[in-house]
């Protein structure tokens, strides 16, 4: 229950400070209401929804501060996956491919938000490379943060756009064996999409920081 409303913070469903009905959800995943009670808690405590005092409840804000965070977490475990790979872990990149080409066909058909998706199950896939069960918890609750993070920018293609080929130029140095190389392009790529971010709410209301 928990993990179905994180997807649907990852999809772009729930955007950031948007209240979350209770009585909404019950009814869109069948459920009971005490069950809806328990999953926020739950996503309560993991720092994605907030509760407000006679308001209910809501997707958390995220802030300047957040984004730095997130995006140092991602910085140790993204590379540190890619260097611990081997050569014989090149038969299991297909996911990746298949996610770069599921980004190019949303591009092509100009949804952005599906490329944001696509781009945020890329680095799942990325992360999961790794077989560990704790650091794809770590993942999925990464990339629900990562949605609202990228909600800031008021123009998605401009931000999503140039990852898609950089994913794909990840996926070739890392199919030619060169995991340092591409461990050391993730980690110029990952900052590269920080400042981006960071841009992002430097251009909006200065309460945001």
């Amino acid at each position: 229950m928990s993990e179905q409303l994180s997807e649907w913070i990852t999809e772009g469903r729930l955007a950031p400070e948007a209240k979350v009905s209770e009585a909404w959800v019950a009814g869109e995943l069948q459920v009971s209401r005490n069950t809806v009670r328990e999953a926020f808690r739950l996503l309560a405590h993991d720092g994605l929804l907030v509760h407000e005092f006679n308001r209910g409840v809501f997707v958390a804000p995220v802030t300047a501060a957040d984004v730095r965070d997130v995006y140092r977490v991602r910085r140790i475990i993204e590379t540190a996956v890619v260097r611990s790979l081997q050569p014989d872990d090149r038969h299991r990149l297909g996911a990746l491919a298949e996610l770069v080409g599921a980004a190019r066909t949303a591009a092509g058909h100009g949804d952005w938000v599906e490329v944001g998706t696509a781009n945020m199950r890329f680095h799942r896939a990325l992360v999961a490379l790794a077989d560990s069960p704790r650091l794809d918890l770590t993942m999925r609750r990464l990339a629900a943060e990562l949605r609202l993070v990228f909600a800031v920018s008021r123009d998605p293609q401009r931000f999503f756009e140039p990852f898609v080929e950089r994913n794909s130029s990840l996926v070739d140095l890392m199919a030619a064996d060169r995991f340092e190389q591409a461990a050391d392009y993730l980690d110029r790529y990952l900052a590269d999409s920080e400042r981006a971010i960071l841009a992002a709410f430097a251009d909006r209301a200065p309460t945001l920081d």
